[in-house]
C-alpha cells in the first residue's frame, strides 16, 4: 500500500518530520510517499493561506493520484480536503479530520493546543466544517514568537504541555490534539506529562488511510461527492486540467 504524504506548505523540513512520525505508524507493506509543495507559504496559517494552499493540494494530488493508494494533506486545517475527495477517485484523508475522529473514539470532548494565535480562527472554522464543534472542548494557542517553524515543537514544548493542562482543566476536555504539522511527533513525547489520551496527528492520518484503502470503497457516483462532469479549462496545470476535463483516464 502507498500512501501520499501531500504537505501543501513549502518546508520541506516539516515533511521530514511529519514522515519520521508516520513511517513510526505505518503497518507492514505500507510506504509513505512525501510531497512538498513547490510554491506557497512556509506553514499556513489564515484562510487566505489556507485557499493558496488548498489549490495547490489539487495540484500535486492531480500529479501523484495515480500512483498510490490513497493520500493525505498533511496540514492541520485540511486545506483543499473536500475538492479533493469530489475530484480524485483514491481516498484522500485531511490531517486535522483524522485526529479529531480519532479523538472522539477515545473521550467525550477533546481539545486543540497549537502554536500561534493566527491558526485559531482558522482551525475553529475547520471543526465546524467537519461537524465536530459540539465534541471540542476549545482551541488554546500560544502568543509567544517562536525561533524556526520546523524547530517550535521542541522549542516550545513547556509551554505547549502547560496549555494543554489548562485545557484538561478548565474546559474539561477528555482527549487533547497537538494541532499543526510543525507539532508532528510533540504527542509521543509529552504523552506522559498530559493525563488524559493525546493523539498524534500524523499516526491518526496513516491509520484512518490504510483503514479506508483497506475497506476498498467505491469512489461515489451520485451525491455531492461525485466526480463533477467535464468542464474545459484555462490555464491550470496540464495535470489538474486534464483532470477536470476528464483526459486523464
Amino acid at each position: 500500500m502507498k500512501l501520499l504524504l501531500l504537505n501543501p506548505n513549502t518546508s520541506a523540513e516539516v515533511t521530514r518530520l511529519m514522515m519520521d512520525v508516520g513511517q513510526r505508524a505505518t503497518s507492514p507493506g505500507t510506504v509513505l510517499v512525501p510531497c512538498t509543495a513547490s510554491r506557497g507559504v512556509p506553514y499556513i496559517s489564515t484562510r487566505t493561506e489556507a485557499q493558496i494552499g488548498g489549490a495547490i493540494a489539487l495540484e500535486m494530488l492531480a500529479e501523484q493520484h495515480h500512483e498510490v493508494d490513497a493520500a493525505i494533506i498533511a496540514a492541520f486545517g485540511d486545506p483543499g480536503l473536500f475538492a479533493a475527495r469530489e475530484t480524485f477517485d483514491i481516498p484522500v484523508v485531511g490531517m486535522a479530520e483524522a485526529a479529531m475522529l480519532t479523538a472522539c473514539m477515545a473521550g467525550r470532548r477533546f481539545a486543540i493546543v497549537t502554536f500561534a494565535q493566527a491558526l485559531g480562527p482558522w482551525y475553529e472554522e475547520c471543526v465546524r466544517a467537519h461537524g465536530l464543534w459540539e465534541r471540542c472542548a476549545g482551541i488554546r494557542t500560544l502568543d509567544t514568537p517562536f525561533q524556526a517553524i520546523s524547530e517550535v515543537g521542541t522549542e516550545k514544548e513547556d509551554l505547549l504541555v502547560a496549555l494543554a493542562q489548562r485545557a484538561i482543566v478548565e474546559n474539561e476536555a477528555d482527549v487533547l490534539i497537538f494541532a499543526g504539522a510543525p507539532l508532528s511527533g510533540l504527542a509521543g513525547r509529552v504523552a506522559g506529562r498530559v493525563p488524559v489520551p493525546v493523539i498524534d496527528q500524523v499516526g491518526a492520518a496513516v491509520k484512518q488511510a490504510e483503514a479506508l484503502v483497506a475497506l476498498r470503497l467505491r469512489k461515489a457516483t451520485a451525491g455531492t461527492f461525485r466526480r463533477p462532469a467535464a468542464k474545459p479549462t484555462t490555464g491550470l496545470t496540464e495535470a489538474l486540467a486534464a483532470r477536470l476535463e476528464h483526459r486523464d483516464s
